[in-house]
C-alpha cells in the first residue's frame, strides 16, 4: 500500500535559513504527490532573493516584513501576526523552521497557537549563555519547547535537548548546510562564479587568501574595533597575503571596518557575496576568520581551518574535532592565532585535514523520511 503524504510548509526569512532549508525543499520536490509551500518573511531581502534564485525556489507567499529601523519587538510581533494569518489559510500538516532567527521564534509561536506541528531543523545548539549569541540563544531555547520534531545535527545537540527535558522525536541527521554545500560545489564545477567584486585574474596569483566575515551584534562597539585593528596589523605584517572581507551591510559593521581597513592595500573590502560566490571564495582560501555559525560547519568539508572571533560557540563539535578554534575578540589573541597558522605548517595541517563532524550530505533525505513515516503512522487514515 503506497504511503500517504502530508502537506509541508517551510517558513524562513534570512539567507542562512534559506541555504539550510533549500536542500530539504529540493528533495521534497522529487517526491511525487507531496504538497509543499514556501513562505518567506523577507528579513534579508536582497541576500534572501539571491539564494532563492540560485536554488530555483519560488515562494508561495512573501510577507516582506522588514521596515527601516525596526526593533526586535516590532519585527517579532509582525512575523507572529502575518505567519498566523498564513497558517490559518494554508492549513499545513507540518511547518518547518531552521536555526535560531526571529523568524524561527515567531513562526514557532504562530504554529503553536494554530495547532500546527513544528519541525525544527538544526535543533539543540547551545552556548548556555542567553546573551550570546543575542538574541539567537533565547530563540533556539524557546523553539525547542514549542517544536514537535527536533532534527539535531549532531549527537551533542541531541544531548543538549535531553538536558532540557526535551526527549521526544529527536533525530540526529547531520546538518543540512553540508547538503547545500555539496549541491553548490557540484554546480560550480561546471559554472564557476564571475567574482565581479575582485579584479580579473585575481586568483591567478600565488598569494594566500584569508577570508573574513564579521557581523555579530554582541561584538558591536569596542570588540569590533579590536577585531578590525587585529586584521589591520595582520595585513601590515603579512603583505604577501590577501585579506578579503565581504562587509555586512549593517552600519555598525560598515563604519569601523571602512574607517580602519579601507586604505590597506592587501585588504579587499567587498560587498556581501552571493552564496555560490562565497562558497567559491571559501574553497580558494587558506583559512577563515569569522564569527559566523554556518561557516564553522561548512569550512571543514572544504578543508579550511576556522578561527572563530567569539567568546563561545553553540557548535563545540568543530572545536573538539580540531577543525575550529575559538579566538575571541581580543586583538592580540586574534593576531597570534592567525599568525601561528600562517607560520606553522604542521599546526595548519592538523586543522585542515580533520573530518567534518557536521554530516555527510544526507540530512535532508533523513528528515523527510522521518516526517512522512510519522504522518503515515499517525494521521493517514
Amino acid at each position: 500500500m503506497p504511503k500517504k503524504l502530508p502537506k509541508l510548509s517551510f517558513v524562513f526569512g534570512t539567507r542562512p535559513e534559506a541555504i539550510k532549508l533549500a536542500p530539504i525543499i529540493l528533495a521534497a520536490r522529487k517526491i511525487s504527490g507531496l504538497e509543499l509551500e514556501v513562505c518567506v518573511t523577507g528579513q534579508h531581502r536582497e541576500m534572501l532573493d539571491i539564494i532563492l534564485t540560485f536554488f530555483s525556489i519560488e515562494p508561495t507567499l512573501d510577507l516582506n516584513v522588514m521596515r527601516s529601523n525596526q526593533s526586535l519587538t516590532s519585527l517579532t510581533a509582525t512575523v507572529i501576526q502575518e505567519v498566523s494569518k498564513y497558517l490559518q489559510k494554508s492549513q499545513p500538516d507540518y511547518v518547518f523552521v531552521q536555526g535560531d532567527t526571529t523568524s524561527v521564534l515567531a513562526t514557532g509561536i504562530s504554529a503553536f497557537y494554530n495547532k500546527v506541528k513544528v519541525a525544527h531543523v538544526e535543533a539543540g545548539l547551545r552556548t548556555w549563555d542567553m546573551t550570546s549569541p543575542y538574541p539567537e540563544e533565547m530563540n533556539r531555547v524557546v523553539v525547542s519547547k514549542i517544536a514537535d520534531f527536533h532534527f539535531a545535527p549532531t549527537e551533542l545537540a541531541k544531548q543538549n535537548l535531553i538536558k532540557e527535558n526535551v526527549t521526544k522525536n529527536i533525530l540526529v541527521t547531520g546538518n543540512t548546510v553540508i547538503d547545500a554545500l555539496l549541491l553548490t560545489a557540484e554546480k560550480l564545477k561546471s559554472t564557476p562564479p564571475q567574482m565581479r567584486a575582485l579584479p580579473e585574474g585575481f586568483f591567478a596569483s600565488d598569494n594566500k587568501i584569508i577570508l573574513i566575515t564579521g557581523h555579530r551584534r554582541e561584538s558591536f562597539g569596542e570588540a569590533f574595533e579590536s577585531i578590525c585593528t587585529a586584521i589591520y596589523k595582520l595585513a601590515i605584517g603579512n603583505p604577501e597575503i590577501d585579506f578579503i572581507y565581504p562587509v555586512h551591510l549593517n552600519p555598525n559593521v560598515q563604519e569601523p571596518v571602512f574607517r580602519i581597513l579601507k586604505n590597506q592595500k592587501n585588504v579587499w573590502l567587498i560587498p556581501p557575496l552571493d552564496y555560490p560566490e562565497f562558497i567559491y571564495l571559501m574553497s580558494k582560501s587558506y583559512l577563515i576568520l569569522s564569527d559566523s555559525g554556518g561557516i564553522q560547519e561548512e569550512a571543514p568539508t572544504l578543508g579550511k581551518p576556522v578561527l572563530v572571533m567569539r567568546e563561545n560557540t553553540e557548535r563545540p563539535e568543530g572545536i573538539e574535532a580540531g577543525v575550529v578554534k575559538l579566538v575571541g575578540t581580543d586583538e592580540k589573541n586574534i593576531i597570534s592565532n592567525v599568525q601561528n597558522l600562517i607560520d606553522n605548517t604542521e599546526e595548519y595541517l592538523k586543522m585542515a585535514t580533520c573530518k567534518n563532524p557536521y554530516g555527510d550530505g544526507t540530512a535532508s533525505v533523513k528528515i523527510l523520511e522521518h516526517i512522512i513515516n510519522h504522518y503515515n503512522e499517525n494521521y493517514s487514515n
